[in-house]
């Protein structure tokens, strides 16, 4: 497992790790029909569907090495009709470990506030484009 490029976050019954290998964005690119980059971009814009934020996170198990079936059946349990503000943050998350890396770069407690402060931002301007 590559560090540089892996997350760690508590989903569901405990910590894991996240790691949207060369293969796992492969099969995200794939299932999505666009790139990495375009997907980085659909988050950032908020314009992007529940099922690729689930999708995001099943990933980002297996690549960090999760049986694939186990991290189907963590998905089905704990991001499977929850508040999208539980699910967003984490798939948020693994994608920048990815985009940025995280060496050298903020603790787990850090970037839980930083996705945090930024869902709060991106929900508030698109509430207020929203009312315009």
């Amino acid at each position: 497992m590559n560090e540089a490029i892996t997350a760690r976050a508590w989903f569901g019954d405990g910590e894991h790790t996240f790691t949207l290998t060369d293969d796992m964005i492969a099969e995200l690119e794939r299932m999505t029909g666009k790139g990495i980059a375009a997907i980085h971009r659909q988050l950032i814009e908020l314009e992007f569907s529940n099922a690729l934020l689930r999708d995001i996170i099943r990933l980002g198990l297996i690549g960090a090495g999760m049986n694939p079936q186990m991290a189907a059946q963590i998905c089905a349990v704990y991001a499977v009709n929850r508040p999208m503000a539980e699910t967003f943050p984490l798939a948020f998350e693994i994608v920048e470990a990815r985009w940025n890396g995280t060496e050298g770069g903020e603790t787990a407690e850090e970037v839980a506030r930083n996705v945090e402060a930024d869902w709060q931002r991106f929900a508030a301007t698109h509430a207020a484009e929203t009312a315009a």
